[in-house]
């Protein structure tokens, strides 16, 4: 067990537990309010910001970031033209995504190594800057839930009476979007873009099935993601796997018995 002791390790280990509370925080909201595609399409802009930065020499996780925040607000734009196919928004804004990276990569063929750990992870090549990144995000995150929980819980569990209660709902649709995307952003070199929408749904759905209260629903994602990200990432360096792979594999693990474990309770 040297290898908890190694400095990357230890890197890993940090990123990876800041990530483990804002990412399943955002993801429940967005279960929640039946959203939970936009982690998924803002993954995949954010990879065209990285390819990007690659491309031109800048830091691709800050590119990536504001790529992301650009789909956020291209998504509620679309949303308020097709007000009543507003899933619409999410497809298109994720094919543009997605052609952009393809395009990006074709141009700048000499990094799609690179490029890669931001597709699959790579939470062993953490930086300084890189963790400072998500520190800030992770401040920004649990502040705006800790001063806006009412709202957030009216909003999420109702949001036409949130509105007739006078709640400005499109302030914090768009705070939502906004550190979704910062939280996607940074996460992507941790469990990749491919992987990222995993750590934002999966511990929603473990908590779904033991979490009695949306109290209950924020301690419980909270924990099963940290248990996951600690636990993948001890895999990993024993067995020499994929870190970001060992991760989201882990977490499917604790979906399935918790699964099988309601089912004998209930039977």
């Amino acid at each position: 067990m040297e290898i908890i002791t190694s400095e990357f390790f230890q890197r890993a280990l940090i990123g990876g537990l800041l990530i483990g509370i804002t990412a399943p925080l955002m993801g429940l909201f967005l279960v929640l309010r039946r959203l939970s595609m936009i982690g998924d399409t803002l993954a995949h802009v954010s990879i065209a910001g990285v390819a990007l930065g690659f491309l031109i020499g800048v830091y691709p996780i800050g590119v990536g970031l504001v790529f992301a925040l650009a789909a956020t607000f291209a998504i509620e734009k679309l949303r308020k033209a097709y007000k009543t196919y507003a899933e619409l928004s999410i497809a298109i804004i994720m094919s543009g995504g997605v052609a952009l990276a393809s395009l990006l990569f074709t141009l700048g063929k000499g990094f799609n190594v690179n490029v890669n750990g931001y597709l699959f992870g790579s939470i062993y090549t953490l930086d300084d800057i890189d963790l400072i990144m998500i520190a800030i995000v992770t401040v920004i995150v649990l502040l705006a839930v800790a001063l806006h929980a009412k709202e957030l819980f009216l909003l999420t569990f109702d949001e036409d009476a949130a509105s007739v209660s006078g709640l400005p709902t499109k302030y914090f649709n768009m705070m939502i979007s906004i550190l979704t995307a910062l939280v996607i952003s940074v996460s992507i070199k941790i469990v990749g873009a491919l992987l990222v929408s995993a750590l934002l749904t999966i511990p929603t759905a473990c908590s779904l099935i033991i979490a009695r209260s949306f109290r209950q629903s924020i301690v419980t994602v909270v924990i099963i993601a940290e248990l996951a990200v600690v636990g993948g990432l001890l895999i990993a360096g024993v067995w020499n796997l994929a870190p970001g792979g060992s991760i989201v594999l882990l977490l499917i693990a604790l979906l399935l018995l918790l699964l099988t474990f309601r089912r004998r309770i209930t039977t």
